[in-house]
């Protein structure tokens, strides 16, 4: 008979040749058979590479390869598992002599459909499917004849044949990527896909979560039985079925001797939740008599408790009915069939048949959250409290995805904590994941983790096993892993190796930062960032998140679009403004305007002038030719597409004024923000000879950008240290940190030199300012906007994403590089430099070309990659860094070539300083404001009555509630404040009751501290009080400064009072009168002149 790779004669006869031999051997010599088909799938690779011009990795391994054209789209996830099982075998039959003769028909199968697609795809496009046959056992001795005689030749014919198939793939016309991308898919979605290849990948997948199988080896029908120690998933076992095949289930699966699973196996087309209703429940309900001693229970009909249905195609959403492992729970009858995207192990499977989930929620439900407020463990905040009680109410209630949105700076990492306890405690989970996309913050969560004590004075890493980041198995006894978003990317997605993460691993997914799953900036230079290819970061990480077939918690500060897709709109929300309100974070101020000649009339070039133009890269200054054209700047150009050192030597020496850089124990410390590098230079270099005048230290100024240290990411960290815990700098001048996670207390201005037109960017960049600092008595912070951020300000929907094109630069892929040290890794990320470099030089203008030239001493791109290609990985890593400047420098030219600074000297002057109060100028229009505001709203917010006539019925959240609705319309308590000592020039802290009824009904105004301690002292007088009553006095008043509203029922709900036995045990202290003290004291509180309105 004709061999069925016959078909490849004419296009790929190196190709054909391979598969004929591979016939010829298929039931006499079966390694060699298996050889040849190992063969096939290295050769498809490799010429894939040539026809495409696809840049091979600098570590040229069959893995690599294969991963290379995966993430350049060329191949879908069953190719890549066919390539992979090829190329495994192969290594086998080489290294371990391996000679299966059953594997050889499988393999023939799956290797003959891969020709078929590589044919359709490279070949002959019109080529159509023909169906293989399987090739017939010939008589020994004429095949033996046959090899004997072809062996001398094989291997010279077979390495000319490459060699001209080679030659022939680079002879060929460049195919457009968008063309050759369309017609792989096209044709892959297309290809027919063999029962046995169906078999063979469902074997690979089962073996990798920890199942024995093989469905040609281990066959009830050659004896295969359960057997103790032993995890099977046995073919072909028979049942009382009367539906198919005999009454065969295609597998069961057995823990020991426990069967626990059936397994029903269809071909692609077939709907597969169907199967489960017919096939999939059948055999369940009919196993054998004589099978009974493996049964482990019956539930209504059904003697085995799961049932599975596959086609062994990977889950696609889109095709989710013909695509994933459906799987039905069948000991509730209620239970509906679910896809799954991988398989269970068979730990999952045992811990799912224990897994008491009604248990678990009434034992949620019965613990007390005392030990989450004590102060000696975690001391949570009630918002954290009531985060972890809307988490918990979400999972009782059957929610599987759900998302807490908690502002930046209010303390998610320990609320998590708080959280993962309380679900190990009760056993509600069993395994939880804290998923995070930066190693920075594992480190952090992990830190918490082994410094928190919680119960009996152990922290939670001395109860419970964890795994770190560096930690990728889990075990039986792990309890939480903290991973990162790409650590499991490469597992999920990238994983060639023979273990594979179950869907079951994990019973709980809590994702940390969760909208940054879409946010690809410059901090995300952990070397896991490697694993990141050209296909869309978003659906990976949805992949990662989606995987497991587990609850997912995630936590956002900015709960973006996609975010809500994934897990729906919040069930709890703990807001910034929240957080100035009750205490927890600090407000800013009314921000400083500052104008100057320039900022507001620009700076303008007529037809005819000359301009100094400057090149950012290589630093070039030069003079333009005559001007044909106006050329017009306005403030938003400064400091990108025009240069002007006097503006900002201008708004610098006005704010310099403000601020002490000798003093940070008492004033603070400054952020400013810088366009970009040069900028922030600028801004150092100024600073410093501002300061110097004075004689302030050199070392209170610094910039601190990814630049310092020649961009080495340790040398930032450090920098970023010295700012956090060294007393200098006092002044960092930034670009890019961020949403880094710099956590720095003792920030307590904000310089914007630099415009942001994103609400959610520029709230980020507030983020960094609003941790409380008591140690320096921090109160507020200050902003100061010589550039009209506020002004320009889009007003764009909060859940907008901040970015939607992730691109990783070269500055980032060169930070990579030089943290690893591990061969394989500097291998895989030169490989990404060259590759992005190959793209990058098909768009460089003759200029960038000349320049690149110039940089690499007399090298074009194509020739400095092929001097980096003969390198050893350490050699090529020193060249490559050695170049950062050339990289730079190409990753700033656009593909016009267009990036000329104009450098102006133009004068300028300070022309106002003023503070922004809203859509008010002046404060007294703010004041004006407030006051027609509180008089006009009084009878239509009912608080706001209360605060005028009936102070002492204020409660807490009623107030709360107020300043929610007043800081609304923009009247806060820090800028009502600064517009009083801005007109009267004495400095004011008087509480929000206290400038209600100042503006409302005319009382006269004192600071907070001053009304309350008024009060007290009225109250001492008025009665003779004990010293255990004076006690009692005494953390009224202290906690009347931090709260502002005292009634009765506050001693039974603040752990302040509560703890000490609450309203009952203090009212017996004084002799049962303390309502009435109560009472008085908020007489005393509110007698402040104001008329009755």
């Amino acid at each position: 008979m004709a061999s069925n790779f016959k078909f490849l004669e004419k296009e790929f006869p190196v190709l054909a040749n391979f598969g004929e031999l591979a016939e010829q051997y298929c039931y006499t010599d079966p390694n060699s058979c298996l050889m040849k088909l190992g063969m096939i799938g290295e050769t498809i690779v490799n010429l894939m590479f040539t026809y495409d011009k696809i840049p091979v990795p600098y570590d040229n391994s069959a893995v690599n390869r294969i991963n290379v054209l995966s993430s350049e789209g060329l191949l879908t996830r069953d190719l890549v598992d066919i390539l992979h099982a090829l190329r495994k075998v192969r290594n086998k039959a080489v290294h371990e002599n391996y000679a299966e003769a059953s594997a050889c028909p499988v393999f023939l199968q799956m290797t003959h459909s891969l020709s078929e697609w590589f044919m359709q795809t490279y070949g002959d496009w019109n080529y159509q499917h023909q169906d293989f046959v399987m090739p017939v056992k010939e008589s020994e001795k004429k095949t033996d004849k046959i090899i004997i005689y072809s062996k001398a030749q094989e291997e010279e014919k077979e390495e000319e044949l490459t060699k001209a198939a080679i030659a022939s793939a680079e002879r060929a016309e460049l195919v457009d990527k968008k063309v050759r991308l369309k017609q792989a898919n096209k044709m892959a979605s297309q290809r027919q896909k063999s029962e046995a290849e169906t078999r063979y990948m469902i074997d690979e997948q089962l073996r990798q979560v920890g199942w024995e199988a093989n469905t040609q080896e281990i066959r009830y029908a050659k004896g295969a039985r359960p057997a103790k120690g032993r995890n099977m998933a046995i073919a072909e076992w028979p049942t009382d079925s009367t539906v198919s095949k005999k009454g065969y289930a295609d597998y069961a699966l057995f823990v020991g001797t426990k069967l626990v699973g059936i397994i029903e196996a269809k071909a692609e087309h077939k709907d597969i939740p169907s199967v489960i209703d017919y096939q999939g429940k059948d055999y369940p309900r009919n196993i054998r008599k004589e099978d009974a001693e493996y049964q482990i229970g019956t539930w209504g009909e059904f003697k085995v408790p799961f049932t599975f249905a596959t086609n062994g195609r990977p889950y696609l959403e889109q095709f989710k009915t013909k695509s994933g492992i459906w799987f039905l729970d069948l000991r509730e009858s209620s239970n509906v069939p679910m896809a799954l995207h991988g398989w269970i192990s068979p730990e999952g499977i045992m811990e799912r048949l224990e897994k008491d989930i009604q248990a678990g929620n009434k034992a949620l439900q019965a613990m007390p959250y005392d030990l989450l407020t004590d102060k000696d463990g975690l001391n949570l905040r009630e918002y954290q409290v009531k985060a972890i009680k809307a988490a918990e109410k979400a999972v009782i209630d059957g929610q599987r995805e759900i998302l807490i949105a908690m502002a930046t700076g209010t303390g998610k990492t320990r609320t998590v904590l708080g959280m993962i306890y309380r679900f190990l405690k009760t056993n509600r989970f069993k395994r939880i994941l804290f998923l995070v996309d930066r190693t920075s913050l594992g480190d952090q969560a992990s830190d918490v983790f082994k410094e928190v004590k919680l119960e009996e004075l152990m922290t939670l890493d001395e109860i419970y096993n964890i795994k770190g980041l560096d930690e990728k198995t889990v075990d039986k006894e792990t309890r939480i892993q903290v991973a990162t978003v790409q650590s499991m990317v490469k597992r999920i997605l990238y994983n060639e190796g023979d273990v594979m993460p179950a869907v079951t691993d994990f019973d709980l997914i809590i994702i940390d930062e969760a909208h940054r799953g879409y946010i690809l900036d410059k901090e995300m230079g952990d070397i896991e960032v490697l694993y990141r290819d050209q296909r869309d970061y978003q659906s990976k990480y949805r992949s990662v998140v989606e995987y497991f077939d587990a609850v997912k918690i995630a936590l956002t500060a900015t709960p973006a679009l996609q975010t809500t897709e994934i897990f729906g709109q919040p069930v709890f929300k703990y807001t910034y403004r929240e957080a100035v309100i009750e205490g927890y974070l600090v407000d800013h101020d009314a921000p400083h305007h500052l104008e100057t000649k320039l900022s507001t009339g620009g700076i303008h070039y007529k037809s005819g002038d000359t301009v100094t133009i400057y090149d950012p890269v290589t630093g070039e200054v030069t003079n333009s030719e005559l001007l044909d054209d106006e050329l017009d700047f306005d403030v938003e150009n400064f400091n990108k597409q025009v240069i002007t050192e006097n503006f900002n030597r201008t708004v610098l020496a006005e704010i310099a004024r403000d601020i002490d850089p000798e003093n940070p124990e008492e004033q603070g410390k400054t952020l400013i923000y810088a366009v970009d590098d040069q900028h922030a230079d600028m801004i150092v270099s100024i600073l410093k000879e501002i300061y110097s005048e004075t004689g302030v230290d050199n070392d209170a100024i610094m910039k601190i950008t990814g630049s310092v240290g020649g961009g080495n990411p340790k040398k930032v960290a450090e920098a970023i240290k010295r700012f956090k815990n060294e007393r200098f700098p006092s002044i960092a001048v930034t670009v890019d940190l961020l949403t880094t996670g710099i956590d720095v207390p003792e920030i307590t201005t904000l310089v914007f030199m630099r415009r942001v037109k994103s609400r959610i960017l520029f709230e980020q960049m507030l983020g960094r300012a609003t941790r409380l600092c008591p140690r320096i008595h921090k109160t507020h912070f200050e902003i100061y906007d010589p550039v009209g951020v506020y002004d320009s300000l889009e007003t764009v929907n909060t859940m907008k994403p901040v970015v939607t094109n992730p691109t990783t630069t070269f500055t980032q892929l060169l930070d990579g590089l030089e943290e690893v040290e591990d061969k394989e890794v500097i291998s895989a990320q030169i490989s990404q430099i060259i590759a992005k470099l190959q793209r990058k030089k098909r768009r460089m203008d003759s200029k960038t070309m000349e320049q690149f030239i110039s940089m690499t001493n007399g090298m074009d791109p194509t020739q400095f990659i092929i001097d980096i290609e003969k390198r050893n990985p350490e050699d090529a890593k020193k060249r490559l860094l050695a170049h950062r400047n050339m990289f730079e420098y190409i990753q700033q030219i656009k593909a016009n070539g267009d990036r000329a600074v104009v450098i102006s000297s133009e004068e300028d002057e300070l022309t106002s300083h003023t503070r922004g109060y809203g859509n008010s100028e002046k404060p007294e229009d703010y004041l004006d404001a407030f006051s027609d505001y509180v008089k006009t709203h009084m009878n239509e917010i009912a608080a706001l009555s209360i605060v005028c006539t009936r102070p002492r019925d204020l409660t807490r959240d009623t107030l709360k509630a107020l300043r929610l609705t007043l800081d609304r319309e923009g009247f806060t308590t820090q800028q009502l404040n600064t517009a009083i000592s801005e007109l009267t020039n004495e400095e004011i802290a008087a509480d929000i009751i206290s400038l209600i009824r100042r503006y409302a009904i005319g009382s006269s105004l004192i600071s907070h501290e001053a009304r309350i301690r008024r009060a007290v002292d009225k109250l001492k007088k008025a009665h003779n009080f004990s010293k255990q009553e004076m006690s009692w006095i005494g953390r009224m008043e202290k906690y009347l400064m931090e709260e502002s509203v005292l009634n009765v029922q506050v001693f039974d709900e603040d752990s302040r009072f509560k703890t000490y036995g609450g309203f009952a045990k203090i009212n017996k202290v004084f002799q049962n009168k303390l309502e009435n003290i109560v009472l008085e004291l908020n007489e005393y509180l509110y007698d402040d002149g104001g008329r009755v309105a």
